[in-house]
C-alpha cells in the first residue's frame, strides 16, 4: 500500500476543511471496508485519508416525527439493533444483515455503501425504496439529493470536491407499511448481488389494497434503479398475484445488466422479474403485520 497521511477530526468543519485542501487528494473513511481494500490493490491512491468515525453529525442515530435520521458513519450492526429501525425500517435491516460477515458489520455503514457507488451495493436499493434523501455538507453550504439521484455511474457520484454525505433521511413510515431487501448471490454468504430488489408498500387499513409502493433494483444496470413505472403500476390496485407479475414485468422492462462471470444479462433479467415478485409479497406481508419467514440466501 502506498504512503499517506492520516487525519481524524472531531468536528465536522475540520472534515470539510482537510477535505477542500488544494492540491491534495483526500478520501473520509467511515468502516474503511471498501476503502482500504481498493486502496491495497491500487484503484485508489490518496495523499490523505480523513477518518470521519469521530464526527457526532455522522454517528447519529434516531427515529423520531420526521422520521429516520441516520448518520453517514452508523456501522451496520448499530441499525439491526434498533427496534424502531427492525419495526419500521426493516428493509434496511436486511441490507445491514448481509453486508460482509459479522466483523464487517461492525465497521461497516450505509453511507460508505452509497458512497461506494457500486452498482450492486447491498444497502441501496432498500434507501431508494425507503424514500431517503441525502444531506451533503461542502464548502458551499448544505444540499439534499435523493438516494435515487446519487450515484452516476459505477464507483460514480454527485459529491462535488470538499464535500461530504452527513447524514440519511427517510420519511415517517405510514400505517401499514412493510418493506423487505432481497438479492440473489451465487454462494450463501460474503458473495455480490447478481440482482437486488427493494420493496416497500404502503396498504389500506383492511390489508387488501396497495395505497403506495416504491421498488428499487440493484445490478442490473450501471446504477442502482427507482422502478417507478412498476411502482406506480402497483399504487390503488388490490393485491393480487396477477398484479404482482404485472409489477415484475414492468422491472423487467427497465433493467440494462451486463454479463460477467456471475450471471448472463439474460439471467438477470429473469431473475429481477422472481425477485421483485417475492420482495413484494414479503414487504406485504409486513405491512399486515404477519411474521416474514426470511433467511438470507433464500
Amino acid at each position: 500500500m502506498h504512503a499517506f497521511d492520516y487525519q481524524a477530526p472531531t468536528t465536522l468543519r475540520e472534515a470539510l476543511e482537510l477535505l477542500s485542501k488544494p492540491q491534495q487528494s483526500a478520501r473520509p473513511l467511515a468502516g474503511g471496508t471498501d476503502l482500504i481494500d481498493q486502496m491495497r490493490v491500487g484503484r485508489l491512491t490518496p495523499e490523505v485519508v480523513i477518518d470521519i468515525k469521530k464526527i457526532a453529525e455522522l454517528n447519529a442515530l434516531r427515529v423520531d416525527s420526521g422520521g429516520l435520521h441516520l448518520g453517514a458513519a452508523v456501522p451496520c450492526y448499530r441499525i439491526c439493533s434498533e427496534r424502531a429501525i427492525i419495526d419500521d425500517y426493516s428493509a434496511l435491516v436486511d441490507s445491514c444483515r448481509i453486508i460482509g460477515g459479522v466483523q464487517i458489520q461492525s465497521r461497516a455503514s450505509l453511507g460508505g455503501n452509497l458512497c461506494n457507488s457500486g452498482p450492486a451495493g447491498d444497502s441501496i436499493p432498500s434507501l431508494i425504496a425507503l424514500q431517503a434523501t441525502c444531506l451533503i455538507a461542502g464548502p458551499q453550504g448544505t444540499r439534499e439529493v435523493p438516494v435515487e439521484s446519487f450515484c452516476t455511474g459505477p464507483g460514480k457520484n454527485v459529491l462535488r470536491t470538499g464535500e461530504l454525505l452527513i447524514e440519511l433521511r427517510m420519511p415517517r413510515r405510514a400505517p401499514h407499511s412493510g418493506s423487505h431487501y432481497r438479492r440473489m448471490i451465487p454462494r450463501n454468504e460474503m458473495d455480490i448481488a447478481v440482482v437486488g430488489v427493494g420493496a416497500s408498500v404502503q396498504l389500506d387499513a383492511t390489508g387488501k389494497t396497495i395505497v403506495a409502493a416504491r421498488l428499487a433494483l440493484g445490478a442490473v444496470a450501471p446504477t442502482p434503479l427507482y422502478a417507478e413505472s412498476a411502482s406506480q403500476l402497483l399504487a390503488g390496485q388490490p393485491v393480487s398475484d396477477a398484479l404482482i407479475a404485472k409489477a415484475a414485468q414492468a422491472a423487467r422492462e427497465i433493467v440494462k445488466p451486463i454479463s460477467d462471470m456471475r450471471g448472463t444479462a439474460e439471467y438477470r433479467v429473469h431473475v429481477t422479474g422472481v425477485l421483485v415478485q417475492r420482495a413484494l409479497q414479503a414487504a406485504i406481508v409486513r405491512a399486515r403485520g404477519e411474521a416474514c419467514d426470511y433467511r438470507p440466501g433464500h
